[in-house]
């Protein structure tokens, strides 16, 4: 992050390439067609990348576009696999089943041909994004600025995304994102998270304190995970789009799955939770009272009749499975000379002090 350390390279492609290609590639999809303005947004990820653009034609299916295009392989990608259809699929079957402001898809690309790595090309919606660097949770931005009453709506509708895409979207649909491997939904996500460890620490120092937290997982498992559900996977208020204060655009399924609903629910609690500790350690106050674990269970449970529970399990999950996520990215930023990797591998984990208060069991008696 932008606040303890210098943000990353995101890609290796060259910028024209890429314009001269896509335009060449949207000309057999729409004959006559151009790509205009293509330009890759300043929040773009380290796993798939955006681009924007316009269609110049008479008759564009849509004006504004976006486009997902799978990691460069040679970037030291943040994931192992980057399944452009399996994305696709998902989004069109939320957008089919659910209510939730999905952006229309429009073609997808497997042939790595065109622009060096599969895609696809959806809408592009507009409104704001609350911003990763520098976290919303700092002062400066539009949600910080924001009344209580008006951050308390967002929080509110945000919720009501997940409630509706687990009650809406029939889990039969989403056979096609059940993990592989033996037992529920719950056991093959948490060996796919092990999996995933065991590719990021090959060949290279592994971390104690994930270790610990996989363990003390076994120690907290649910009694009951209960029926999955399409699970978004990455579902954090920083993948939407809002037009004011209102839900307006659902980005980024890459990580969506088949499993219990609290999956997600840890995700979205645990992601702000990481965003307000780095504030505070910074000597600011933060966004506290927003996204409280407490309100965002309450809020689930009105709008869905389903009470979150384990929640202490599903929450350290999403911190080790951040953390994982995390020390990818720091030996991704070593292989490039942007950081020197320390003796203890842990403290590459920006959130290795909440991680392991969770691990012990101290965590949310310190911040509830």
């Amino acid at each position: 992050m932008a606040a303890t350390a210098p943000r990353p390279r995101t890609t290796t492609r060259d910028p024209q390439e890429i314009t001269r290609r896509l335009t060449a590639w949207l000309g057999t999809r729409l004959p006559g067609a151009k790509a205009v303005g293509v330009t890759a947004p300043e929040s773009n990820g380290m796993s798939s990348e955006t681009l924007l653009f316009d269609i110049e034609h008479p008759e564009p299916p849509v004006r504004a576009c976006a486009l997902r295009l799978a990691a460069d392989p040679a970037a030291y990608t943040v994931f192992p696999v980057y399944d452009m259809p399996r994305q696709y699929r998902t989004m069109r079957i939320v957008a089919e089943h659910a209510d939730l402001p999905v952006p229309k898809v429009l073609w997808l690309e497997e042939d790595p041909g065109p622009l060096g790595a599969p895609f696809f090309v959806m809408e592009r919606v507009a409104g704001r994004v609350p911003p990763d660097v520098m976290p919303y949770t700092y002062e400066g931005n539009w949600l910080h600025a924001a009344s209580d009453e008006e951050r308390e709506h967002l929080e509110a509708a945000t919720i009501g995304l997940l409630g509706r895409l687990h009650d809406q979207v029939p889990a039969a649909e989403a056979e096609f994102l059940a993990l592989p491997g033996d037992g529920d939904a719950l056991r093959r996500h948490v060996m796919a998270q092990r999996v995933y460890y065991e590719w990021v620490v090959d060949g290279l120092a592994r971390s104690p304190l994930i270790e610990d937290a996989f363990d003390r997982l076994e120690e907290l498992w649910p009694r009951d995970p209960g029926t999955p559900v399409l699970n978004w996977g990455d579902a954090r208020i920083g993948n939407v789009i809002y037009d004011g204060f209102e839900p307006a655009a659902v980005l980024d399924w890459e990580m969506a799955a088949l499993a219990p609903r609290e999956v997600d629910l840890g995700w979205t609690v645990y992601l702000h939770r990481f965003f307000q500790d780095l504030t505070a350690a910074f000597g600011q106050r933060g966004l506290p009272d927003f996204l409280r674990r407490d309100r965002v269970e309450a809020r689930y449970a009105d709008l869905t009749g389903h009470t979150p529970r384990d929640m202490d399990f599903y929450t350290l999950y999403a911190a080790l499975r951040h953390a994982v996520v995390m020390l990818r990215i720091a030996y991704r930023q070593a292989h490039f000379g942007e950081v020197a990797v320390p003796a203890d591998p842990d403290t590459l984990i920006l959130h290795h002090g909440s991680l392991r208060a969770m691990v012990q069991g101290s965590y949310w008696d310190r911040v509830m």
